[in-house]
Formats: structure tokens, sequence, C-alpha cells
């Protein structure tokens, strides 16, 4: 039986829900930044305080009922016949939601990382000097988010098929020939080789826990930056901001959801598991409005503590996308022999990619 210690969701939820919560803590104590807002402040009358308290409710709802919706289509969607992941309509839609999250990384979350790790706020608030100032450190640290990730990837895999062909072979090795092991290993490894390749939805162990260790990271990557564009919507403090934001939102979670929903039914966790990570990405973004809401009378976007949390935490995050999409979702789809025999499907499947890369692309003009 495989060990799935570390297949659970649980050990990833406590990581993300610490990551959250460092915006909130640094920028709460950074609150006193001479550096001015974009948006130029204002004494709001109680008529514009329920106006931006409503719109911020209806961000809430909205933002929650999409990504119920998307991770649902691809999670429920398997117990229809023709949308199992089996099936070739499953590669169009995991086709347009790497498009998505290919765009998200690149599109919305590392431009805002360069943003903020380029303000001049934090020239301003002495930082010429310091590594921000001095060095590229968004596209360094994208660089090594990517990297850490790849080798969570292949530590875990090699870990777990080392494990799954030690328990294939005899627990005695003097009972057969030097020779004779060697054989058994070569021929193990040789079919599940040709098992792997045969098919991108296999559901031997190794695969299994190769999709639950992508849906894991990927959801890590997803809640990191959700949790900071909550937490920027709840504190705005402008109508006109705040109405394409709730629009765009809204599709960007439905898009996400809709990515990270496929993966989910690929890797077969338990009902529990499913509900854990289920619950986790639906209510990050809402929860970081929440919280956005509580400390909008004394968050500002543009202190340095601000900007230089936000700029990393997204660059690390779109690191982290960027690779899953690139090597975990679209290498292992579109260079399965399934797809690569099918020239109709290969060529609905990049449609579709395009698809998802220019409707979150189009999203980036308002969000």
């Amino acid at each position: 039986m495989m060990n799935n210690k570390l297949t659970k969701p649980y050990s990833w939820l406590v990581i993300s829900l610490v990551l959250c919560m460092i915006p909130l803590l640094l920028v709460s104590a950074d609150q006193h930044c001479t550096c001015d807002s974009t948006e130029k402040p204002k004494n709001y009358n109680n008529g514009e305080t329920k106006a931006l308290t409503k719109y911020k409710l209806v961000a809430i709802s909205s933002i929650l009922a999409a990504c119920v919706v998307g991770l649902s289509i691809p999670i429920f969607g398997k117990r229809i016949p023709f949308l199992r992941p089996e099936n070739n309509i499953f590669f169009l839609i995991k086709g347009f939601a790497a498009g998505v999250i290919l765009a998200s990384g690149f599109v919305h979350i590392l431009p805002n990382a360069f943003d903020n790790l380029t303000s001049p706020c934090l020239e301003l608030g002495g930082g010429r000097g310091r590594p921000w100032g001095k060095f590229p450190l968004t596209g360094f640290v994208a660089m090594l988010s990517a990297i850490i990730t790849m080798m969570i990837d292949a530590f875990a895999n090699s870990y777990y098929k080392r494990l799954h062909l030690n328990k294939a072979l005899p627990l005695n090795e003097e009972d057969i020939g030097h020779e004779e092991l060697q054989g058994s290993v070569q021929q193990h490894q040789d079919l599940h080789a040709h098992h792997s390749h045969a098919s991108s939805f296999s559901d031997t162990p190794s695969d299994i826990l190769r999709h639950r260790i992508i849906s894991q990271v990927l959801e890590l990557g997803i809640v990191v930056h959700s949790v900071i564009i909550g937490i920027a919507l709840g504190a705005s403090k402008s109508t006109r901001t705040i109405k394409p934001l709730v629009a765009a939102l809204t599709f960007h979670q439905l898009f996400e959801g809709m990515g990270l929903g496929g993966c989910i039914a690929q890797a077969k966790f338990k009902s529990r598991a499913v509900a854990v990570m289920f619950l986790f990405f639906c209510l990050t973004t809402p929860i970081g409005i929440s919280i956005g809401i509580g400390i909008s009378k004394i968050y500002n976007e543009n202190s340095p503590t601000a900007l230089i949390v936000g700029g990393v935490l997204d660059s690390a995050s779109a690191g982290i996308l960027i690779y899953m999409a690139l090597v975990d979702i679209l290498a292992a789809d579109f260079m399965n022999p399934k797809m690569n025999g099918n020239l109709r499907l290969q060529l609905g499947a990049n449609l579709c990619l395009l698809m998802g890369t220019g409707c979150m692309s189009l999203l980036a003009k308002w969000a």
C-alpha cells in the first residue's frame, strides 16, 4: 500500500496559511508610510462607505460562486462519461486550463511583482541600496521557486518509485542470483516506463502520486496569490477600482478553478481530502477580501513592507504556476502518444491552449 503521508493536503494547508498571513502581519505593522497612494485620499460620507461595502460583499459572493463552479466542472464532471479523464475531451479542458494558469503567471502575477519591487516608494523608504534596488529580485525569486518546485516534484516521485519498486522485489536477495535480480529490476522499470507513456491517465501508484503532488503544489501557488489580491480588493477605497476588479477576478478564479479541478480529478483523493482542497481554494480569496475590509483604515498598499512582501510572494507564486503549467500539465499531455497519434485532438488541444491564454490575458486589462 502506498505511503501517502506527503500526499495529504493538510501539510500544504498549514504552509499556505502561514504564507497567507505574512502580508497581513507585516503590512499592519508598517502603516505610517508617507508615500502617496495611487488613489487620492478623500473623506467618505455614509453613502459612499455603504457603496464600497456593498461592492466588496458582491465581490465575496461572486468570487466564491465562481470558485465553486470552476472546481466543480472537472471534479464532478468525471461522473459524466464523456468528461472522464480518459476521454479526449479532458485533454481539451486541461489545455484551456493550462493556458489560464500559464497566463496567470506570466501576464497577471509576474508583472505585478515587478511593479511592486521596482516601485518609487521603495526608494523613498530607503530601498535604493537594498537588494530590490540593485538586483532583479523578481526574476530571481520566480526562478528559485520554479527550481524548488521541480526539486520537490522530482524527489517525491523518485522516493515513491523506489518504494514501489522495493515492494515488488524479493525481500531476500540471496535467494536469487545477481544477474536475475538485475533482470527483475530492469524488467520492472521497462514495464513501468511503458505503462507510464501509454497514457497520462493511468492508475499506477506512481502516476496517482504525481497527480497528487501536482494538484497540491498548484493549489499552493494559486492561494498565495489569491490572498494578496483579496486583501488588495478588500482594502481598496475607490468604487471605480472595485467595479472592474469584481468582474475580472470572478472570471480569474473561475478559470483557475477549472485548471486546479482538472488536476484534483486525476489525483484520486479521498472525499475528505477533496473537500479540504475544495474549501481552501474557494474560501481563500473571500477571506482575503474580509481581511482587507477589516484593515482598510490602516492598510497602505504603497508602503515599503506591503510592496516587498507582496512582490516576493507574487514572484514565488508566478514561478510555481509557470513551472506547473509548462512541465506538469502541458508537457505531460502534449507529448502523450494518444495526442500525438490524433491530429484532430492535437489541433483542438492547441486551440484550447491559445483560447485559455487569450481569455486570461484579456482580463489583465481590468485586473
